[in-house]
């Protein structure tokens, strides 16, 4: 049996694609750029539900990768942890916590433990509807109503006006249909929202691209071959031909064609 072969974007390829999906470019106008198939870009931007996710960041009180090696020549000098820690400007626990973590003293690598501290970073937020459950039910409900989420919003803002907890806005409803990741809303709300698609357009997405209503293919009429000059009659092809002939031979036929008959 014959695998395709699996296709990797780099970072910089994918915010190129998020770039263009927010311009209105359309799957098969991203995946040229790549010369690549539009299932390929689909996989990538359905994944998130159309919506770009936030850029990541280290935070600020996280070790760099400079102090990271720092540590492993420090651990391979056979210096303290509290010297490593007053040398980086360090509380001791942050480093201890450090080292412990990844492999201890004898096997601890900065590399490895950049590369592990990043992966332990992505961890996200769970989202409102998520973590409120009443809210989302609540929510779940005027969907089925075909409420949309501008309305939603809108009503509970109006509602509960002093009631932080019973307020959610149209774009968290909207992330929560779309990113079934989240846990929040079930994929088959999807269905009463006004326009029923898997993922969120740009609003500057029109379907009337260049080619949009244009016929494949299409030969002008300046193009026709010669032969349809000749004709004595403009307009008249084989089965007009055909159609005439058959009323010569048969009058009792072309008065039947007509509604009529004929004694």
């Amino acid at each position: 049996m014959k695998y395709r072969k699996r296709i990797y974007y780099s970072e910089s390829q994918k915010s190129l694609m998020w770039e263009r999906w927010r311009q209105g470019a359309t799957l098969h106008q991203i995946a040229a750029l790549f010369d690549r198939s539009h299932t390929s870009v689909q996989g990538i931007l359905a994944r998130h539900g159309g919506i770009r996710p936030p850029d990541r960041r280290r935070a600020a009180s996280a070790l760099t990768l400079g102090e990271r090696e720092e540590v492993s020549r420090a651990l391979v000098e056979g210096q303290s942890i509290r010297s490593i820690a007053a040398r980086l400007g360090r509380a001791p626990s942050t480093v201890s916590r450090e080292v412990k973590r990844n492999g201890g003293a004898d096997d601890y690598r900065a590399g490895l433990a950049d590369e592990a501290a990043w992966d332990r970073a992505l961890r996200p937020k769970r989202c409102k509807l998520a973590e409120n459950r009443p809210l989302a039910k609540l929510v779940t409900e005027k969907l089925r109503q075909s409420w949309s989420p501008e309305q939603i919003a809108g009503w509970l803002k109006h509602t509960y006006p002093s009631d932080q907890g019973r307020q959610v806005s149209h774009e968290t409803i909207y992330r929560s249909l779309f990113i079934q990741a989240r846990g929040a809303l079930k994929r088959e709300l999807l269905q009463h929202l006004r326009r029923t698609r898997g993922m969120r357009r740009s609003r500057h997405h029109t379907q009337k691209t260049e080619t949009h209503g244009q016929i494949v293919g299409a030969v002008s009429i300046s193009e026709r071959p010669a032969s349809v000059e000749d004709r004595a009659v403009p307009g008249i092809g084989k089965a007009t031909c055909y159609l005439a002939a058959a009323t010569a031979r048969s009058p009792h036929w072309s008065s039947a064609r007509r509604g009529t008959r004929r004694w």
